[in-house]
C-alpha cells in the first residue's frame, strides 16, 4: 500500500526539514497516540535507529526503524514490526515556501492483520497523515514567523 500526501508550507525548506527531522519539534505535531523514542541517541543520520510506540491499549504495538536514506530536504525511515515499509519526507522549495511530500509505502505480511487494517484503520491513517501534515504546517509557519521577526 502507498499513501502519499504533500502540502505547500509558507516557510523556508531547512525551517520544514527541522520539523521531521528534530525530534522535540516532530512530538509536537506527531499523532498523540504515536511516541517516537530515540534508540541510542537522537541521530537522522544513515543507519539511526528509533522506534515508534502506538498508545493503543492492551497492546501497545511498536515499529523500530531506521534511516536509509538522508540528503538535505529527504529522509526515509525503514520500518519493521507488525508491518514493513518505509515512510518518506522530501521538502523542497516552491514560489510560496515550501512543498512537503510524506510518502508512506508498506505492506503487512499477517494476512488478519491486513484485513484488520484495510477494514478498520486504512481511512483513519490516511486522515491522521493528513493532520499530521497540517499540524506539521502550522508549527513551521509559526517558526519562521518568528525567525523573521527576530
Amino acid at each position: 500500500m502507498i499513501f502519499e500526501q504533500q502540502i505547500e508550507i509558507q516557510a523556508s525548506a531547512e525551517v520544514v526539514e527541522r520539523c521531521f527531522t528534530e525530534l522535540p519539534l516532530i512530538q509536537t505535531w506527531l499523532n498523540p497516540r504515536l511516541k517516537c523514542e530515540a534508540l541510542g541517541e537522537w541521530s537522522t543520520e544513515i543507519g539511526a535507529k528509533s522506534r515508534f510506540l502506538l498508545q493503543i491499549p492492551p497492546l501497545y504495538p511498536a515499529l523500530n526503524n531506521a534511516v536509509i536514506a538522508r540528503e538535505p530536504g529527504l529522509i526515509v525511515w525503514r520500518f519493521e514490526g507488525f508491518f514493513r515499509g518505509e515512510d518518506r519526507w522530501e521538502c523542497s522549495p516552491v514560489e510560496s515556501g515550501t512543498l512537503l511530500i510524506n510518502r508512506f509505502n508498506f505492506v503487512i505480511p499477517n494476512p488478519i492483520v491486513a484485513w484488520g487494517f484495510q477494514v478498520f484503520a486504512a481511512r483513519w491513517t490516511v486522515q491522521d497523515m493528513r493532520a499530521q501534515l497540517r499540524r506539521l504546517q502550522a508549527l513551521a509557519e509559526d517558526l519562521y514567523r518568528n525567525e523573521q521577526e527576530n
